[in-house]
């Protein structure tokens, strides 16, 4: 493979497929090369183990189609304190994939490892095409066109929203690949993922939809202004 499109970057499994799972998929569909980055294993989650989430992880990507899915050792809980590694990291993935577009999870989430995670991102796109910075690896400097900041919990009023509502269901098929998280068994820890998340995350797509009056979307924050060139529209 030579290049993705599309870089989605999460700091856990599942990251990625709640705040943009419909997104991903509608660009799979229109043929575009989606790929999906996680820092962490989420080794520190109170239900499940890392190799169930590995499983699940590969499961839903197989479900929005993701071209490429790559898993990253970071500690969890521990990013802020691995920044300069994460970094080095994700610029060499972008060199390597080239990603037009990459996505971050928006810096206001109320998880601290969701914030770090954006911030990472955003440091790392930058210092990807800087010529001079990490000389010795094999892939030249290359710099994503854009970076944009999904969703994962909570709602900020987003800069632009995407209509998923023909990929509503895939996305949530996608998370239920996630048993371990989204789901309650004799077994498991309650917390706000099993306690009707699903639920809850298909009313705040319907809500961001309802913006622009379509059914479901996924809306997304974007530091600076986009241009638009048919103002009419298509």
């Amino acid at each position: 493979m030579n290049s993705l499109d599309i870089l989605a970057v999460g700091a856990h499994p599942d990251d990625v497929e709640i705040g943009m799972g419909g997104t991903l998929a509608k660009l799979a569909s229109q043929g575009y090369k989606t790929g999906i980055v996680n820092l962490t294993k989420a080794e520190l989650s109170s239900n499940g183990t890392v190799e169930q989430r590995q499983m699940e992880a590969e499961a839903a990507a197989s479900v929005l189609q993701v071209t490429k899915r790559i898993q990253l050792g970071f500690p969890d809980r521990g990013l802020h304190s691995s920044q300069e590694e994460c970094i080095q990291s994700l610029v060499k993935i972008f060199r390597q994939y080239k990603p037009k577009i990459v996505f971050a999870p928006n810096g206001e989430d109320r998880h601290p490892d969701h914030g770090h995670c954006g911030r990472i991102v955003k440091e790392a796109a930058f210092s990807s095409g800087i010529r001079n910075y990490l000389t010795s690896y094999e892939y030249n400097a290359w710099r994503p066109k854009n970076v944009y900041y999904y969703q994962i919990n909570g709602y900020v009023r987003p800069d632009f929203i995407i209509d998923i509502s023909e990929f509503i269901d895939t996305k949530i098929q996608a998370l239920t690949c996630f048993e371990s998280q989204f789901y309650q068994n004799e077994s498991t820890v309650n917390t706000p993922l099993n306690d009707g998340f699903l639920e809850r995350l298909k009313g705040r797509e319907s809500i961001i939809g309802n913006e622009v009056g379509v059914p479901f979307g996924e809306g997304f924050i974007s530091e600076k202004p986009m241009l638009i060139s048919r103002i009419m529209g298509e």
